[in-house]
């Protein structure tokens, strides 16, 4: 049996792990102290300026991505359906900004969530669409609407027990550990593109974006030039060119 073939149970298996070690784990509500962003500061009357105007990117490298994919001889994909799949990802990009610059605006839990559930389409697109790629067309799109319903899903209920009085996270965070082993996962796989490596700088700024997410007051107290939070965005956007600058490059790989 092929590592392939054995993808099904390769699917199955970090689910039952994640839903096992959820129902072990006491409830985990969203710190308050997670709306409290280093910088503060207000500028042309905008206030958490920092915060905000970092969202251009999401926006810029978005339509970039559309342009990209629909240009004529711009990409060349084995399947039509893998475009649209992209195609959701940079439009979800965009809405991310939109999503995240609303939250940063005045950040509580109710605006968390249109912060969130943007970020997890994109997210969640583009796993079907490496999916799609490494395993089957087929699957990436059989996968694909049930990602994004479990990733709404898993904002909502969380949103539903904060309104109830004893927030809850691990639903919100076991989707998110799934997703990116399962990421991994299928990278593992043999690529049907070239620049197939291109995925491990996604990854590589993906981290850096976590990594500075964490230490956003750290950052902002070494010079009170730019905070964390701020930095995130530009490299979660700069994990998103990457994936631009990908489909410009590669080509298919002869079978």
């Amino acid at each position: 049996m092929t590592f392939r073939s054995k993808t099904p149970f390769l699917l199955l298996i970090p689910a039952i792990l994640i839903a096992i070690a959820g129902a072990v784990l006491q409830p985990i509500p969203q710190p308050l102290s997670y709306h409290n962003s280093a910088d503060h500061r207000a500028w042309l009357g905008i206030p958490n300026f920092g915060d905000i105007v970092s969202n251009l990117p999401f926006v810029i490298v978005g339509v970039l991505g559309l342009i990209v994919l629909f240009k004529p001889g711009a990409t060349n994909f084995v399947d039509p359906i893998e475009r649209w799949l992209y195609t959701m990802m940079f439009a979800s990009l965009i809405l991310t900004a939109m999503g995240s610059a609303y939250y940063h605006l005045a950040p509580d839990n109710a605006r968390l969530v249109c912060d969130r559930i943007p970020i997890m389409m994109v997210f969640m697109a583009l796993l079907a669409a490496v999916i799609a790629e490494r395993v089957s067309v087929h699957a990436g799109v059989v996968v694909f609407p049930i990602l994004e319903i479990a990733w709404v899903a898993s904002v909502l209920l969380w949103r539903s027990s904060e309104l109830r009085g004893h927030g809850d996270l691990r639903f919100y965070a076991g989707v998110q550990v799934y997703s990116i082993l399962i990421l991994l996962l299928a990278l593992l796989l043999p690529p049907k593109y070239t620049r197939g490596s291109d995925f491990a700088a996604v990854v590589g700024f993906y981290v850096l974006a976590k990594v500075l997410e964490g230490t956003d007051q750290q950052v902002f107290a070494l010079g009170r030039i730019v905070s964390g939070h701020t930095l995130k965005h530009l490299a979660a956007a700069a994990a998103s060119y990457w994936i631009v600058r990908m489909l410009l490059k590669r080509e298919p790989i002869p079978a």
